[in-house]
Order: structure tokens, then sequence, then C-alpha cells
């Protein structure tokens, strides 16, 4: 049995009334871990310890606290393998796809440590030519991070890696599911020699932690990755004290395959972003829409690959895929495939769980393409975030673009064609703050990321991502 404790004010901590949490290994839905459960006491520590730290960490130059992001991601780095091993046992992906995610979680770290040294304000000249402005921009204060379990290192460095660098500390909170790998990311930072205080690490209950994060009047600033239905909750959360807020929310992922694109490409990138991590990401493919004259082969071709995709225990073999991290993931996932089903959908490949004695005690299931899906079924309207995707034909660009938009998420969307024009036009016409042509990679660590609509707001990546946690001010002088 794996024990951890939590960072809190710059030591590592059991829970003041030594409450713990189970930690499953989807793999064989087993306990094999615990760590703290955090009440009120130990949250108001955790704030407190953070704004001790504040006044001390802003006053640092940017070079200064790049220094501490630079050596935490070289400690990133040479750990990346017991990181990787403790992500698959807690949430399931295989270990190189988890020993990737550790990579990029370096790579952030690094990242930010390099942008905030480039915070550099302006100066603004007045019409009076004694005057002038200069527009600077400070810390906003003390700050929450609240992650979710599906990329339990790559979703929280975003929050860490800008709040850092902008001269913010911080209080994160861990998803239950999946507390393992980013505790060893914040011994990291830790072993990179913070301050005490600058970051703490706390694990326990959402519902519980979140409210209080939320009822602070010392916490400034609250980033959330989750579901739409508590992002509402946290945005309510904040409202009474008026936090800054960046939500990074659910999505419905439309992908466009127009009948001039490469068939083979669209294929391949539709693969990969239904079904990796088993489909639980928040920019998954949950929809595919394609050009009439190119559905049958698009869909044979689809078929083919994804039932070449293998599944097993990533610590014990090389497969493509892992089970899904809860057992709720899988009843939301069965729910979709059954409703699609009876409202006349057909299923080309899928629509169950894994026959074997490897997958019985595990939370597995076999990817699954919907054919003939319309947008009366949940498959098309509901974020499933498992391995199910449903496909249906398009006769136009303006039939594409009306039912891409048809979704009251705007997270991102994929589009496949080799006219620049119509790539141009799609594009533009989406309501979605990530568009991807000819790649299913929407998001990227050097550009914004963000969504419309009921995907959230704020931004987090890129340059965007660090000044989420600085407030602008405007300084005009008179010289005499």
């Amino acid at each position: 049995m794996i024990k951890k404790t939590m960072l809190i004010g710059g030591n590592w901590v059991e829970a003041q009334d030594k409450d713990t949490l189970d930690v499953y290994n989807p793999a064989t839905g087993e306990v094999f871990a615990q760590v703290p459960k955090a009440h009120q006491p130990d949250v108001t520590k955790a704030i407190h310890a953070a704004n001790q730290a504040f006044q001390g960490w802003a006053a640092q130059s940017p070079f200064h606290r790049g220094g501490y992001l630079r050596k935490a991601s070289r400690l990133v780095s040479e750990r990346k393998e017991e990181i990787a091993k403790l992500m698959t046992q807690e949430q399931g992906k295989p270990f190189k796809e988890a020993l990737g995610e550790v990579e990029k979680g370096a790579d952030i770290l690094r990242y930010y440590a390099e942008e905030g040294e480039r915070v550099y304000g302006r100066i603004v000249p007045n019409e009076e030519a004694d005057m002038e402005s200069r527009v600077t921009y400070q810390p906003v204060g003390v700050s929450a991070a609240i992650s979710p379990w599906n990329y339990p290192i790559e979703l929280l460095a975003w929050k860490i890696g800008g709040a850092l660098a902008a001269g913010c500390t911080i209080v994160a909170k861990l998803p239950s599911e999946t507390p393992l790998s980013p505790l060893a990311f914040a011994q990291c930072l830790y072993d990179a020699g913070l301050p005490a205080g600058t970051i703490n690490a706390i694990t326990g209950s959402g519902s519980e932690i979140g409210p209080i994060l939320f009822d602070s009047k010392i916490v400034k600033k609250v980033a959330f990755t989750g579901s739409t239905e508590t992002g509402r909750q946290v945005l309510a959360g904040c409202v009474d004290n008026f936090k800054k807020v960046s939500l990074e929310l659910g999505g419905s992922l439309p992908m466009v395959v127009c009948k001039d694109c490469n068939v083979e490409e669209a294929v391949k990138g539709a693969v990969r972003r239904s079904f990796r991590n088993m489909g639980q990401i928040c920019i998954a493919i949950n929809r595919i829409y394609v050009d009439a004259s190119i559905y049958e082969q698009f869909l044979q071709m689809f078929t083919e690959q994804t039932q070449a995709l293998t599944i097993g225990n990533g610590l014990q073999e090389d497969c493509n895929l892992g089970p899904m991290c809860t057992k709720g993931g899988l009843k939301t996932a069965q729910k979709h495939i059954a409703d699609a089903l009876q409202k006349g959908a057909k299923t080309t490949c899928g629509g169950k769980e894994p026959q074997g004695e490897k997958y019985k005690k595990g939370y597995y299931f076999e990817p699954t393409i919907i054919r003939d899906a319309n947008h009366e079924m949940l498959i098309m309207k509901e974020e499933t975030f498992g391995p199910v995707v449903g496909v249906m034909p398009f006769k136009d660009d303006q039939q594409a673009i009306q039912l891409a938009n048809d979704s009251v998420y705007g997270l991102a969307a994929i589009v496949y064609t080799e006219n620049l024009s119509r790539a141009n036009t799609i594009s533009k016409n989406i309501d979605a703050g990530n568009v991807a042509i000819n790649n299913v990679d929407a998001g990227v660590l050097f550009a914004p990321y963000g969504g419309w609509k009921d995907s959230g707001f704020g931004h987090e990546h890129g340059p965007e991502g660090l000044y989420e946690y600085l407030l602008i001010k405007h300084i005009r002088i008179r010289y005499l």
C-alpha cells in the first residue's frame, strides 16, 4: 500500500484529523494507495501559508523565479519514469502515454520560466509634452488551481507554471482519483527549493475543498478545469468576492471531413483523437461529419483501424489503450450507445466490454463507432468522455458548419480538407476557441487555449496563460 502526504507551508503533512482517501487502480479495480483527506483546517492552513509567502515571491525578479522553475523542470525530467508509473497505476493510460505527459509537464515549467521574463509592459505618450502613461503588470495574489484526473500533471502544470512565473503563490487542489503523480510533480517543485508556502498541494473532496477556496477573501484567482456543470458552481462560488476566474470546461468536439481531404490522414487523425486516453479528453472527438460522397469509404477505413487498437494494462504490456479511469465513465459510455441504438443508429465496432480473464476486474471498454447518428442522440449532444464517437454524413459545407455549431459547447473543432479557401471559410465560421486543420492537436503550448460558449472562458497555454495571473496597472506621470 502506497501512502503519501500533502504539501502545506513547506511541510509534507497528513490531514489534521488523520482522515484518508483511497486511490484505486482502474486496471484491477483495487485500492493500492492512500492520501490525506483535507478538511477545513488543512485548507485554511494552506491558504494562509500561500498568503504569507506571496509578498516575498512577488518581489523576486522574474529571472529569479524562472530559475526555480527551470530546476523543477529538470527534476521532473529526471524522475519522469517513476512519476509516469504512478500515473498509469492511478489513471489507467498506457505507460508510454503517461511518460509523454510527464515530459510535457517538464516542458510547461520551462516554457513559463522563460515567458515570465517577457512581461514587458509599455509606455504610452500623452497629449501633454511633460506627461506619460506607464502600463505595468502585477501578480493578482494567492491563486487556487483545481485540476482534473484525465491529465493529472499536464493540466496542473498549465496552472502552476503560469501562476508561479507571474509571481503568484498557489494552492493546488489535486484530483481525488489521481493524486499520486501530481504529488510527485509537486515534490519536484519542492526539491527545487521554492520558498515555503509558494506552492501548496492538497488532496481531498472537491465538493468540500472548493467552497473553502471560493469563500476565502485571501484567494484572488481560481483556475478550474472540469465539467461545465461544476464550472457553473465554481463561478457562482467566486461571485461574492469578485475573484478572477478562468474556466476550461466541457466540450463536444466536431470533426468535419470534406470530400477533397486526404482520407487516409483524416482516418488516422480520427482514430487518435477519438480514442486516445479512452476518449477521456476535453478535446476528444465526440462527433464526426463526413461528406456523403466519401461516407462509406471513411467508415470502412475508420472501423478497420479502430479494430486494430489493442487494450490492456499499460504497466504490464505494450498497448494502445488502457482501462477507463472510473466506473462512472463506463456507465456514461454505455448509456450513450444504448440511446443511439434505440434511435436507429448502428455500431460498426465495439459497444461492449472486452472479453477475457485480464479484463474482468478493470474498467475496460472497447472503442466504439456509431454510424448514421443524428442530433436527436445523446452521443451528438452531450460530452461522453469515453471511447465512443458518432458519425453522420453531410451534403455541403453550409450544413457541415451548421451541424458543427449545433451544440452548447465551443472548445475545439477539427477540419480535414485540401482546399485552402474551404479551410478558411469553415474555420472562421465554426464557433470554437480552437480549430485544427488537417491535424487533431487543437491545443499547443505556445498558443492560447480556451473555450467559447459553455466551454468556459479565460485561457491557458501561451503568454495568455501567464497573463491570467496578472493585473494591469496604469501609472500616469507628470515630469516637473
